[in-house]
């Protein structure tokens, strides 16, 4: 077979056939006699060349469409009495479909008869594709005059036309689908096949896929428009969505939700091996969004709420499969909503039950703890109850604590191991621990307790590294509080009492932690915390300058009482905290305590040192949180030496021991004597007492009657029997360690910060009022809130409480002309 170029052939004979006359019937009998022959493979004896001659003579005598139209006949005629029958006729019964859309017969008699007709398609379409390659030569000079002028689609182009509509779209018998239609079903049962794990001739469907492609559903050939798209992908994307949709489906109810996204994302990579191996690699994109859709987008909500799905898989430590699920979802939206809200319902499930635990604790323990007050007027009963019930109740606290940073370190590490620490599920956990602590009303006051708990004991033979992650698990949750107003009233209440009472187990953690709260809540929080710190040193300046104040007096009396002060701003200190609930509600004013005459001397001695240094000052002792160190002596007893204990006793139990000294032995003197000559608060006088002469360790005197209260009436003797194996010890007294508030004392705690927050709500209006002049009413609403977020949540009907306020006295006024309600500053 001889193929001659276009341009050398036209070139060459194109000169000497002007002239010469055509015979269209007789020249085109030749040519089709040589189609003939091309199309049943016996070209090896034509002349190429000839041929390409008479077509050129035909087109050149103005002939073009009679021959264009001639080869187009030839080809329907071909197609639809040769090739088409050979196709059909390996349409056997495997491939027939019956009523149902179902074939009659087994899926290994499908698969050998539906191969044996894509092997027929194939080969005609490759035989087709030759042959008009050959006719292409041919009639190459038509191609470029006459199909080019009358804009007519080329001779190979008609000709897959022509195989689209001969073979393709036409029925095989009168109410029959088309051969098009049972190629799409026998490439998508094949596909079926492959899906169930049969083996399949991938090749041969790919070439079958190809002629698809090959093919437009017009003759203007389209891009768009290609059979590929139009007739097979639409009803294979169709047929897949159905079929993945039941299979998610099944799958929901058999399986588990591990197994569920591993076999989601199995089909998800078949797919796309699929499309490259069998199919168009132009579906892959289009099937891939199918099977997201049906197995994730459409179920992710059921495979969540499975039985074995994320709650489970939370619970049971499932992090691997929590990686899947959130893989899943990632895939078809980046938010992840339903895995987010599944998290954060979760947390919430979680913290309310811890939060709803901490309550019953506090309630359960909360009963016995109340009736601390009427103990006192109920001779008989015990407070024994009362203190093991407020330890029970700082327990409770520092459990909640330790509860709420274990729920957020376990879903931090969820988070970090299974969601790859995405910002999106990370803010959204975020946001839920927030909403759960804040939604319990003692959070921060339990906060601070935990602090409290670890600046005294907790952080005892700590590694510095040990003690940096305890602070920063503190700083951690105290960032999700919105009340920090609050919390910063418990912990100064808190820090006062380590301070003054010794109990802080290092300052320099403690100045550690206040650094750490400036830098993520600012100077203003921490501003009277330094103060408290601040006033300690000067404190310890203070007391060293007075006692060198007293050497150089030439004062050396070697049973001089030596003095420890602490001078206190009174507005930086919450020195209530040292009060119970029944002295801060019925006594506002303190009596003045009566001081024996050489603890009298000192402090009147202190008093005109300090008035010297710091004229116009005012100091008002409290000697309810002072403490003393004594020396106690005891007769000898037969056989013994006299016995000296040091004593580490409060300021009030020095006093009332000292009245003893003057004693005659043998007698002894009633709580009523005692108060009168102490002028200590009978709460106080009492609690004293019942340590000094109930506490079994430190019964350094003698109650009759005996028991275990202490009531009206009662008398006390010194207790020469005293014996201690300790020559040191301490005198505790009742209730004196920090512990969680009562009812009452919240109240007032709640109280006094209503009202701090009203000065601070005030403070805001005035300084944006200030600045801006005129302003809206919803603006000034709006910006005072966002100026106090910081340290609060405020109130709307407070802030316009205060607004009102302020316009009484003449800080604002109201703009009548404004169109909606506005204010004015007045300077």
């Amino acid at each position: 077979m001889l193929i001659v170029p276009a341009g050398r052939m036209a070139n060459g004979y194109k000169k000497g056939l002007n002239g010469a006359d055509v015979d269209f019937e007789k020249t085109w009998g030749i040519l089709e006699k040589a189609f003939q022959e091309i199309h049943t493979k016996n070209a090896s004896a034509l002349s190429f060349e000839e041929l390409y001659r008479n077509a050129y003579k035909i087109v050149l005598k103005k002939k073009g469409e009679e021959l264009y139209n001639k080869v187009a006949q030839f080809e329907e005629n071909w197609l639809g009495n040769n090739v088409r029958t050979g196709i059909v006729k390996h349409l056997t019964a495997p491939l027939m479909l019956d009523g149902t859309g179902r074939t009659l017969n087994t899926q290994a008699e499908r698969r050998e008869a539906g191969e044996k007709f894509l092997k027929s398609l194939k080969g005609a379409w490759e035989d087709h594709q030759v042959c008009m390659g050959m006719l292409t030569d041919v009639l190459m000079y038509m191609d470029r005059v006459y199909c080019t002028d009358h804009r007519q689609p080329s001779i190979f182009a008609k000709s897959m036309g022509l195989f689209r509509d001969q073979i393709l779209r036409t029925p095989v018998r009168p109410d029959s689908p088309t051969l098009l239609e049972i190629l799409t079903r026998i490439i998508l049962d094949q596909i079926q096949m492959d899906r169930d794990g049969e083996a399949i001739d991938q090749f041969l469907i790919k070439s079958n896929v190809y002629m698809l492609e090959g093919l437009y559903d017009s003759d203007q050939e389209v891009e768009d428009e290609k059979l590929y798209l139009r007739s097979f992908e639409r009803v294979f994307l169709q047929s897949s969505a159905a079929f993945y949709r039941e299979e998610g489906e099944r799958l929901l109810k058999e399986s588990d939700a591990g197994t569920y996204c591993r076999h989601a994302k199995r089909r998800i990579d078949e797919e796309n091996d699929r499309c490259r191996s069998t199919l168009s690699e132009a579906t892959t994109p289009k099937i891939q969004r199918v099977v997201e859709d049906e197995l994730i987008r459409h179920k992710m909500k059921g495979l969540i709420e499975m039985e074995t799905g994320v709650s489970f898989m939370v619970e049971n430590d499932k992090l691997h499969e929590l990686s899947l699920v959130f893989d899943l979802e990632a895939r078809v939206n980046p938010q992840k909503p339903e895995l987010t809200k599944a998290m954060q319902k979760l947390i919430v499930e979680m913290g309310t039950n811890i939060n709803r635990n901490a309550v019953a604790a506090s309630q359960a323990t909360a009963q016995p703890a109340a009736a601390e007050d009427a103990a006192d007027d109920a001779p008989g009963k015990s407070k024994a109850g009362s203190a093991k019930a407020i330890n029970q109740q700082t327990v409770a606290a520092l459990k909640w604590v330790e509860d709420i940073l274990g729920l957020k370190d376990r879903f931090d590490n969820i988070c970090k191991a299974s969601f790859a620490a995405d910002q999106t599920v990370s803010t959204a956990i975020n946001r839920s621990m927030a909403d759960i602590i804040n939604a319990f009303s003692r959070g921060s006051e339990y906060i601070s307790l935990f602090i409290d708990d670890n600046m005294k004991k907790g952080i005892k033979n700590k590694s510095e590294a040990e003690i940096d992650a305890t602070l920063e698990k503190a700083i951690t949750i105290l960032r999700y509080l919105s009340d920090k107003d609050i919390f910063e009233t418990y912990y100064k209440k808190h820090l006062c009492k380590r301070l003054l009472l010794n109990k802080s187990h290092s300052i320099a953690v403690e100045k550690q932690m206040i650094t750490r709260m400036k830098i993520e809540l600012g100077n203003s929080f921490t501003l009277k915390l330094e103060a408290m710190f601040k006033d300690m040193t000067l404190s310890e300046d203070l007391a060293n300058g007075y006692r060198n104040h007293v050497r150089k007096l030439g004062d050396a009396d070697p049973k001089r009482v030596d003095l420890g002060i602490n001078v206190l701003t009174a507005m930086t200190w919450p020195l209530e905290a040292f009060k119970s609930a029944s002295e801060q509600e019925g006594q506002e004013s303190r009596a003045q305590v009566i001081y024996p005459p050489s603890i009298d001397r000192v402090r009147l001695g202190f008093e005109r040192y300090y008035s010297e240094k710091h004229s116009g000052r005012k100091l008002t002792w409290q000697t309810n949180m002072g403490d003393a160190d004594i020396k106690g002596t005891f007769p000898k007893s037969k056989g013994d030496k006299p016995r000296t204990h040091d004593m580490n006793c409060s300021t009030y139990a020095m006093l009332i021991l000292l009245l003893f000294n003057d004693l005659p032995d043998g007698q002894s003197i009633s709580l009523e004597e005692i108060q009168v000559r102490t002028n200590i608060p009978m709460n106080d006088l009492k609690r004293n007492l019942q340590s000094l002469s109930v506490a079994q360790k430190t019964r350094l005197l003698v109650k009759e009657p005996m028991s275990r209260e202490i009531n009206a009436g009662d008398r006390f003797s010194f207790n020469e029997n005293f014996k201690s194996e300790f020559t040191r010890f301490k005198i505790g007294v009742v209730s004196a360690g920090n512990k969680v508030e009562g009812d009452k004392e919240r109240k007032e705690t709640e109280k006094k910060n209503n009202d701090s927050r009203g000065f601070a709500i005030e403070a805001a209006v005035v300084r944006i009022m200030k600045q801006r002049k005129d302003l809206a009413h919803a603006q000034l609403l709006t910006e005072t809130i966002t100026q106090l977020s910081a340290q609060f949540k405020p109130d709307v009907n407070m802030i316009k409480k205060r607004i009102e306020s302020l316009i009484e006295r003449e800080y604002l006024e109201r703009i009548e002309e404004a169109p909606v309600p506005s204010y004015r500053y007045l300077a």
